[in-house]
C-alpha cells in the first residue's frame, strides 16, 4: 500500500513528536524559521493572486487564493520546517504516550513560537515593506482588509476560529505521515489547508505575517497584533493537541491496539512459514 493506516499514523505521529524534542537548538530554531517563512510565503501569494480580482469574484477569489495557500505547509513538512500549528499535535501526543515530559511540549511551543514568528516577520518586512509587495495598489488594500478582518474578530470568535483552523492544519499534518510518497503527502496536505483557508479561519503563523503586514504599512498597532494572538494561538493548541492528538490517541492508541508496522508483520510471517 502507498499509505498507513490511522492506527499506524498514531505510532508515526507519536515517533515524531518525540524527535521534535530531541533537535538542537540551533536545528529547532532554523526549521522554525523556515516554517515561519514558507507559511508568510504562502500567504503573500495569496494577496497577489487574488488583490487584482474584481469585487464581484469575492467568491471565486477566496477559493484561488486557498488553492495556492498551501505552499507553505508543502514546503514545510516535504523540505523541512518545524511549524507551531503541526507541533501542536504531534508533540502533545507524544506526551499522551508518557514518551517526553510536560515541560518538553511547552519549551517546544515556546521556541517554535519564536523562530516562526522570526521567519513570518522576515518576509512581511522585507518583502513586504521594503520589497513593497504588500504596500502599493490593490495588494495593500487586500493586505490591510485581511488584517482588519481577523482583528475585528471577538476574543470568542478568534479562540474558535483558531480551534476550527488547527483541527484542519492538524489533519493534513496527519495526512501526510499517512503517505509513502511526495505525491500523496502534497495532495493529503493540500485539501484540508485548502478548506481552513476557505473557511476563513485563523491560523496562528498566518497571522504572523499578515496583521504585522499590515502594521508596517501604517494600520493597526502591536497590541492590536496581541489581542488577537492569544486567543488564536490558545484556539490552534486546542484544536491541534485535542480534536485531533487527544482523539485519535483515544480512539487507537490507549488500549496498544494499533497495527504492527510493515516490517515487524514481515518478520512475523517469515518466522510463521519456517515453523511451518
Amino acid at each position: 500500500m502507498s499509505f498507513y493506516r490511522p492506527e499506524q499514523i498514531v505510532k508515526i505521529s507519536i515517533e515524531s513528536g518525540v524527535k521534535k524534542t530531541k533537535y538542537p537548538l540551533q536545528q529547532t530554531l532554523i526549521l522554525g524559521f523556515q516554517a515561519g517563512a514558507f507559511v508568510a510565503l504562502g500567504y503573500l501569494l495569496y494577496i497577489r493572486v487574488t488583490a487584482p480580482l474584481p469585487a464581484e469574484l469575492a467568491g471565486l477569489s477566496s477559493l484561488i487564493g486557498a488553492s495556492v495557500f498551501p505552499i507553505g505547509l508543502i514546503l514545510t513538512l516535504i523540505a523541512g520546517g518545524e511549524l507551531l500549528t503541526g507541533n501542536m499535535m504531534a508533540v502533545p501526543l507524544a506526551r499522551l504516550a508518557d514518551k517526553i515530559a510536560t515541560k518538553k511540549v511547552i519549551y517546544n511551543w515556546l521556541l517554535i513560537t519564536i523562530s516562526n514568528f522570526a521567519g513570518a516577520i522576515f518576509v512581511a518586512y522585507i518583502f513586504g515593506h521594503v520589497g513593497g509587495l504588500t504596500e502599493t495598489g490593490p495588494y495593500l488594500a487586500k493586505t490591510v482588509s485581511i488584517a482588519e478582518h481577523k482583528l475585528s474578530a471577538s476574543y470568542l470568535e478568534a479562540f474558535i476560529s483558531g480551534i476550527g483552523c488547527n483541527w484542519l492544519v492538524a489533519l493534513a499534518v496527519w495526512l501526510s505521515y499517512g503517505s509513502k510518497d511526495m505525491a500523496g503527502k502534497m495532495i493529503g496536505i493540500w485539501f484540508p489547508t485548502m478548506a481552513f483557508v476557505a473557511i476563513g479561519f485563523q491560523h496562528v503563523v498566518a497571522n504572523m505575517f499578515v496583521i504585522p503586514a499590515a502594521i508596517f504599512a501604517g494600520s493597526f498597532t502591536w497590541l492590536d497584533y496581541i489581542r488577537n494572538l492569544v486567543p488564536v494561538f490558545l484556539g490552534n493548541a486546542l484544536g491541534g493537541s485535542v480534536f485531533v492528538a487527544m482523539a485519535y490517541w483515544h480512539a487507537y492508541k490507549k488500549d496498544k491496539a494499533w497495527i504492527p508496522d510493515e516490517t515487524a508483520a514481515r518478520k512475523d510471517t517469515l518466522k510463521i512459514v519456517k515453523e511451518m
